[in-house]
């Protein structure tokens, strides 16, 4: 027989302070091939052999499409203020452009219904990742004319939603996209480019820039974005070393903050191989944000190629030896299930960097996603995870670091990307057989944790 955890007495957050999970829709939703949804590049990345690492599919996923009530049910129960979710582009714009699919548009019109009435604000990303695979196979986020039609099937949804939803989030990672799927190929659409997928960078940018007029047209007040950031820590004092690190640094964190909070590129060379008229661009790309979202998991230890201690692969994606820096595995600190370090104290490092890199530039900050992978039901580990990182956060702005809200990775387990479902990150445990939904420890100890702040 096991023990409820008891509650930690995290420390005091504002009255204010927004808590909420997220998930994204191809990862949960399923009925891919329902009521008029397009395919998506995931769609058919995954449908090719030796994409994903089980084998496995997002067909179905967590059947979230069918079972939205049901999950918030969760949430009300949870007691979370806000549900962060992504809209799908291919369920209400089929091929990316051209005619909406109003059944797409209906259902989310049914789950913000849905949420409100649990008393969970809704907080919808319009592009997590699952790019329509007709614009895919016109040169996806490679040509501009992807930021464009992002812009417009912005607008369709922001026309609809946008009496409901207050705040709103443009992109998921960029850098994610940039990298895996366009870079080395590990997520889809599967492209290998190297440094040659820079372009897949500046125009998801734009997309972003677009996407904030047309929500401020319509009329949104709260807008942000979601990038993942993580420390560069440098594997020695040598000149490789730090040349490398830096590198990374400027390609994995400034490559994506600084057009949109400084209204630059961080360097002159790698803006000048950038596509279109950069410089009218940035002054899209760079309009005011609302807040600021991070996405937060490890820091990264970076070293020259080919130094000892360099890893052949990081996070479970393989690396080609050709690359000009090389991630190395940071020893003393527990892992998770996921080979990941956790290092709780890095996400105060990050957030007071940040202050002090931008500034007055840097608008309040919400971190969309902070999560881990752990197998089981009684997952003691997450309940350490959560409590250390909401104590690093809440040190962070002790020291004077602006914060607004805190989303944990994830609702439920589900659909991780080219791991399939090898990776658990949910509160909230699915049998992926039944479907059936099964709330972990940790769910009752972010519960419990959350109405201990409402007392305060």
């Amino acid at each position: 027989m096991t023990t409820e955890p008891v509650p930690s007495a995290l420390p005091r957050f504002p009255r204010d302070f927004v808590w909420g999970v997220s998930t994204s829709a191809a990862q949960i939703e399923g009925a891919v091939a329902e009521d008029g949804r397009g395919r998506s590049a995931w769609d058919v990345f995954a449908g090719e052999a030796g994409r994903i690492k089980d084998g496995s599919d997002p067909r179905v996923a967590t059947g979230h499409y069918h079972r939205y009530r049901e999950d918030v049910g969760l949430l009300k129960e949870l007691g979370v203020g806000a549900y962060r979710f992504s809209v799908a582009w291919p369920r209400v714009v089929p091929d990316g452009s051209g005619p909406v699919n109003k059944a797409g548009l209906d259902f989310y019109d049914r789950l913000v219904d849905a949420l409100l009435a649990a008393g969970v604000a809704p907080v919808p990303t319009l592009f997590h990742w699952d790019t329509p695979q007709a614009l895919e196979e016109g040169g996806g986020w490679l040509v501009r004319d992807t930021a464009e039609k992002f812009a417009a099937y912005a607008d369709v949804v922001a026309e609809r939603l946008g009496d409901r939803v207050e705040r709103w989030i443009t992109l998921n990672e960029p850098a994610e996209l940039t990298l895996l799927g366009y870079g080395l190929g590990q997520h889809a659409p599967g492209r290998q480019l190297l440094f040659e997928a820079l372009p897949a960078a500046h125009h998801q940018l734009l997309g972003h820039g677009l996407a904030v007029q047309a929500l401020r047209a319509r009329g949104a007040t709260s807008i942000g974005i979601a990038h993942s950031h993580g420390p560069t820590w440098t594997a020695s004092a040598s000149e490789a070393d730090t040349a490398a690190a830096d590198l990374y640094d400027l390609l994995l964190n400034r490559l994506f903050a600084e057009p949109v909070l400084l209204g630059r590129y961080p360097d002159e060379e790698l803006a000048a191989l950038l596509p279109g008229p950069v410089a009218e661009d940035l002054k899209v790309i760079s309009q005011p944000l609302d807040w600021y979202g991070i996405n937060y998991y490890q820091p990264t230890l970076v070293g020259a190629p080919g130094a000892e201690g360099a890893a052949a692969d990081f996070g479970g994606i393989q690396l080609p030896p050709e690359l000009p820096f090389a991630p190395q595995e940071i020893e003393g600190y527990p892992r998770t299930d996921f080979g990941w370090p956790v290092v709780p104290e890095a996400l105060t490092e990050l957030l007071v960097s940040f202050q002090e890199r931008y500034g007055d530039r840097l608008p309040p900050i919400v971190i969309t996603e902070n999560g881990c992978s752990y197998e089981g039901v009684e997952d003691a580990e997450r309940i350490a995870f959560l409590d250390g990182h909401l104590r690093a956060l809440h040190a962070a702005m002790a020291a004077g670091v602006e914060v607004r809200g805190y989303f944990v990775w994830s609702l439920m387990d589900n659909f991780e990307w080219a791991e399939g479902y090898a990776r658990r990150f949910g509160l909230v445990h699915v049998d992926y057989e039944t479907l059936e939904r099964t709330p972990k420890a940790s769910f009752r100890w972010l519960r419990d944790a959350l109405r201990e702040q409402a007392r305060g």
